[in-house]
Order: C-alpha cells, then sequence, then structure tokens
C-alpha cells in the first residue's frame, strides 16, 4: 500500500510563534512535540541535512518550551529534581541535565539556563514536566512561582552560523563561550541567545521573548543568512545519530535511569544538595546496571529508506536489546544507529543481529560518536 499520510491543523494543537514563516518557506512535514506543531523537514530529510552539514539552517523549535523556576527556593528546588550538582552554574551559563524520578527513570532531559539568582529555565525535550514540577512544588511546598514563559526559541545551526550571528548582533558572538548565553535585542525584538544547539555542528539558540515578533525575527535572520546559502530546516535526525546525541522518547524514557543510558556523568551522588531520586540510583550504582546504550552499525544491504525504531536485537536467536534510533548516513554511507542491549559491560557478544522489515541483517557495536562534534 502506498500513501501519504497527513497531519491536520486545529486550534486544539498549540502554533508557533514562527508557524506562518514555516509554511511560507515551504514546510513539508510536522509533528506534535510539548503540544505544539514542530516542522521535521523542508526540501527533503537528505537535503535538509546536506544544508545543515554545508552551510546553515534555521530551525523552528519553540516545541521546546521553557518551565520557568524563579523565588527563594528556586535553586533548592532545581537540585532536588536532578542528580547533578548545579551549585557551580553561574547566570549566563547553560547546563545539560537530567530530571529524574523516585525510583531513578528519566522524566526529560532539559537544558537548564541560569538567568539571575533563583531565577532558571528548564529548556525541555518532550514531555509534561511543568505538571511533574508543579506536583513535587506542591507536596514539599518549596516557595517557587512556576510557569511556561512567553519565550521560543529558534535554532540556527551549521558551519556559517557565527557568520550568521555576526552579521545580527556583531563580533560578540563569535566570543561566547559553548553553554553560556546572553540577554539581547535583535532591532528591538527581546531575545536571549546561547551557543548551544542539538547537532554535531557549530551553532546558536535565539530565545525569542514576545511570541508576537516571530516571523519578524525569522525573516531577519533568513536575510542575514542569504550570503551563506541559510535554508530553513529542522532537527536533523541523522546529525544527531552520528554524533551521538540522545532523543527522550526515543532513546531514553521514564523506564530507563542514567547509568543505563551511559548518561551516568550526569549523576553526582555525593552532592550536597537533598535530591528525589539518590537512595534509588545508589542501590542502581552499586549493583550495577545491567543495560547499556551502544551505537551500531546494520551490515550488508543499505537501508536508506524507512528504518523502524525499536527492532528487537539478538544473540544466538536471543533477544537482548532493541534499536532505539536507526537511520541511514550519507556522509558514512552506512546505515547507524542506537541500541540498549540488556548485558553486563564484559559479556562480548559474537555476532548481533536484527530484523529490519522481515529481514535479517548482521550488526556490529561501534564506538560513540559515529562522527565527533566540529
Amino acid at each position: 500500500m502506498n500513501f501519504k499520510p497527513e497531519i491536520s491543523f486545529g486550534t486544539r494543537i498549540r502554533k508557533s510563534p514562527f508557524f506562518e514563516s514555516t509554511m511560507k518557506w515551504g514546510c513539508k512535514g510536522f509533528t506534535v512535540y510539548n503540544k505544539m506543531y514542530m516542522p521535521t523537514y523542508y526540501k527533503s530529510f537528505v537535503d535538509d541535512y546536506w544544508s545543515l552539514v554545508k552551510d546553515v539552517t534555521l530551525w523552528d523549535v519553540a516545541g521546546e518550551r521553557q518551565v520557568e523556576i524563579k523565588g527563594n527556593d528556586a535553586e533548592k528546588f532545581v537540585e532536588y529534581i536532578t542528580p547533578r550538582d548545579i551549585s557551580e552554574c553561574k547566570v549566563g551559563q547553560c547546563m545539560y541535565v537530567l530530571l529524574t524520578e523516585k525510583d531513578g527513570g528519566i522524566v526529560n532531559d532539559p537544558v537548564l539556563l541560569k538567568l539571575a539568582q533563583n531565577h532558571y529555565w528548564l529548556s525541555i525535550a518532550d514531555s509534561d514536566v511543568l505538571l511533574w514540577c508543579k506536583g513535587i512544588a506542591s507536596s514539599k511546598h518549596f516557595e517557587i512561582e512556576l510557569n511556561e514563559p512567553d519565550v521560543s526559541p529558534l535554532s540556527l545551526q551549521g558551519p556559517q552560523a557565527p557568520n550568521v550571528m555576526e552579521n545580527i548582533v556583531g563580533s560578540w558572538a563569535r566570543e561566547l563561550k559553548f553553554f553560556h548565553f546572553k540577554n539581547y535585542h535583535i532591532q528591538d525584538i527581546p531575545v536571549v541567545i546561547a551557543r548551544s544547539g542539538w547537532s554535531g555542528e557549530k551553532g546558536y539558540e535565539i530565545y525569542l521573548c514576545d511570541g508576537k515578533l516571530g516571523n519578524e525575527l525569522w525573516e531577519i535572520i533568513m536575510k542575514a543568512g542569504e550570503e551563506f546559502n541559510i535554508a530553513p530546516a529542522s532537527p536533523s535526525q541523522i546529525s544527531r545519530i552520528e554524533c551521538g546525541m540522545l532523543s527522550y522518547g526515543s532513546d531514553m524514557s521514564i523506564k530507563e535511569n542514567p547509568y543505563d543510558v551511559s548518561l551516568g556523568r550526569l549523576v553526582n551522588l555525593n552532592k550536597k544538595a537533598d535530591f528525589l531520586s539518590r537512595t534509588a540510583l545508589m542501590e542502581i550504582k552499586q549493583q550495577g546496571n545491567t543495560r547499556e546504550l551502544v551505537g551500531i552499525e546494520i551490515l550488508g544491504e543499505i537501508f536508506s529508506d524507512y528504518t523502524p525504531d525499536h527492532l528487537p536485537i539478538y544473540i544466538d536467536e536471543k533477544i537482548v536489546g532493541k534499536t532505539t534510533s536507526c537511520v541511514f548516513s550519507p556522509q558514512l554511507n552506512k546505515t547507524i544507529g542506537l541500541a540498549l542491549l540488556n548485558i553486563k559491560r564484559n559479556l562480548k557478544p559474537k555476532t548481533i543481529t536484527v530484523n529490519i522489515n522481515n529481514k535479517v541483517a548482521e550488526a556490529k557495536i561501534c564506538k560513540l560518536p559515529f562522527l565527533r562534534n566540529k
């Protein structure tokens, strides 16, 4: 059966401040992310990928909503919901953190931005973090305010991104350190500009702080990038898998703990501040994790079309794990992916196989990342 599924637009799902611009510039596919329409591709997934790795791309990632935490107990609250020690985080700095439930399961993997003393944003992946935070704040009586502010990010990614940003804001953009940000106005449009992004390329995230001005900001950036062959695009599954970047909901969920997905470096069991998952994560650490996230290369036939996720992985006809994300890499000319193996580190399998579209294919375990960040 050959058909093309569609997504219907309506008032129940929110539209981003850049929605009209994405339609004007030819977006061909959308998904729903944090109850908001978010683009998935323009020309094609591969064409958009080449624009990312060769030139520069602009993404509407307003679906990465912000959870604002402020008040006397804001730092205490953030420390409580993450096993990472954030006590050294300075104003103007970002940190990649995990939010973990009482049993150690991962609720989300946001980027934390510290705007002022006891004032933070969590720039979240796709899940109900605000409601989860409100429940914890109510039960523990933290003295904080929790809101979803009028803040919507764009992402400017690609090797030419610093040149585009210099055209817009000046030379200081090149000097902005990775995972740091600055408050700014772009032609009277209030923004926060962060040196960050979900790709293996150089990039920035531009947090619009007035939703009425979204399409105006989009056009300013596209105009500034004309000489650098800028193109509209969206978060690239190809790029992020090549660089070993995880996607919440695909590679991790509330069913996995940080050690399962090789993110134990984001856990500090000895940090001074109390945190929700301390007891559970201490027990998991002591017992040793039985799952490990790895890279895989699927051998033989190249699966350049759609490759389903969460395929069973076999060793000697026994299921020992699953793929979490698979994609064809144009740069490597290989089908690659991420996988969760239910085996201990000291067990080295002879042959791994996966079943793709009723075809058995051999695979091998690879070190991550497949390609280094640039």
